[in-house]
């Protein structure tokens, strides 16, 4: 099939699927006590982004299970993006079914293999958390959290070795850019933090795409 048509309609289903997954972040919100957003950004950024998203790598890789297998990992980082902007958290609810899911993709897929998968998933888990924890002992705060590590395992799983640490790096000069940008225009000071997830979320985003 004409990957300019799978395009097309996949832009189509990935909306649906974001509207879908936008009824349970909400819900999920909810379950954690939290009151959702309804600005216009929170409610229509993840189907736009996901619609977006659908299409590019519709037509990226055509009509076929690696593109269904993808689209899933699509809709997963879309939701963490606008969860971690909207509550600055991660959901567990989210990321251990999630972990299944990539395992089980690995296994059956064969991309990017399990033991990659898994080896991969645990040793970018582990960066992160290293990562997490000396920002924590020289800022004197937590600059990275329990969900961003838990994301980075999630990544490994679905992006496999090398990529993942091209993913955390486009992930990390991502952060480091937009922190610039924001504390030039004083919208954020030299202490604040940002929420990591989306930019970890982006830079998979960016490997998944490139390596194909």
């Amino acid at each position: 099939m004409n990957h300019y048509l799978v395009a097309a309609g996949w832009l189509l289903v990935g909306a649906l699927a974001a509207y879908g997954m936008r009824r349970l972040s909400v819900w999920l919100a909810r379950l954690e006590e939290l009151e959702p957003g309804f600005k216009p950004w929170q409610a229509w950024g993840p189907v736009i982004l996901t619609a977006v998203l659908f299409a590019v790598f519709g037509w990226k890789f055509g009509a076929g299970v690696t593109l269904l297998v993808v689209s899933l990992w699509v809709v997963v980082l879309v939701q963490v993006i606008f969860f971690d902007l909207e509550h600055r958290l991660i959901l567990d609810r989210i990321m251990f079914p999630s972990w299944g899911l990539a395992v089980l993709a690995s296994i059956f897929v064969h991309h990017p293999g399990w033991l990659n998968a898994i080896a991969t998933g645990l040793g970018a888990g582990a960066i992160l958390l290293l990562l997490a924890v000396l920002g924590a002992l020289v800022m004197r705060t937590e600059a990275m959290g329990l969900g961003d590590v838990k994301l980075a395992v999630f990544v490994g799983l679905i992006v496999g070795f090398p990529g993942t640490f091209n993913a955390l790096l486009y992930g990390i000069l991502l952060a480091g850019f937009i922190s610039i940008l924001l504390i030039a225009v004083r919208v954020k000071g030299l202490k604040d933090t940002i929420a990591y997830g989306p930019y970890l979320c982006a830079g998979a985003l960016i490997q998944l795409f490139v390596q194909g």
